[in-house]
């Protein structure tokens, strides 16, 4: 595609609620991984910022469905592979999905522990589960194992839109992080 041609672009709230969800889930990814090997006061710190972040995304999430559902995304290039259109399909179900789980797992854990979730200060939000060591454990090890697929998804999505961006040059990558305004074919 030749710079200057006419890219459809996400909506401008697409593309902030893109960045900044973007933001927030590899800083939670890192925090998570600090959390997981501190046993210094830093655990404290990292978890009260782990859990409002976790909330945020959740709420974020769901706003962010609601305007995709009102904006769909601009259209795939036309000479795409039908593969690539359905990993990407499929990559971002499983992305939504898991910045929906990952969250209420979280909560669910906390819950079964019983640990309060903290949104600042004294703010808890109640507990979604009932207390219970099993299921606890249980929910630790799904919450690891998903954040690990989250990570791996995470670097899946951004490969392929470097791939778009520096390789095929065929404006989805573009599509997204321009700042420029929503242009129609």
């Amino acid at each position: 595609m030749t710079a200057g041609a006419n890219i459809v672009r996400f909506p401008a709230f697409s593309r902030l609620l893109h960045w900044l969800m973007a933001i927030m889930v590899l800083a939670m990814l890192f925090i998570g991984v600090g959390m997981v090997t501190s046993e210094s006061v830093r655990y404290h710190v990292l978890v009260s910022a782990h859990e409002p972040l976790g909330l945020a995304i959740l709420v974020l999430v769901i706003i962010r469905i609601i305007n995709r559902m009102l904006n769909p995304p601009p259209p795939l290039p036309a000479d795409l592979p039908g593969w690539q259109k359905m990993a990407a399909t499929g990559s971002h179900y499983l992305l939504y999905a898991l910045m929906i789980l990952m969250p209420l797992i979280g909560w669910g854990m906390l819950s079964a522990a019983p640990y309060p979730v903290v949104v600042f200060g004294s703010v808890h939000i109640p507990p979604i589960l009932p207390q219970n060591a099993a299921l606890y454990a249980s929910l630790r090890h799904l919450h690891t194992v998903l954040a690990f697929l989250l990570f791996a998804t995470f670097l899946g999505h951004l490969a392929a839109a470097l791939f778009h961006g520096l390789i095929r040059r065929d404006g989805v990558l573009e599509s997204m992080a321009s700042v420029g305004p929503t242009a129609r074919r």
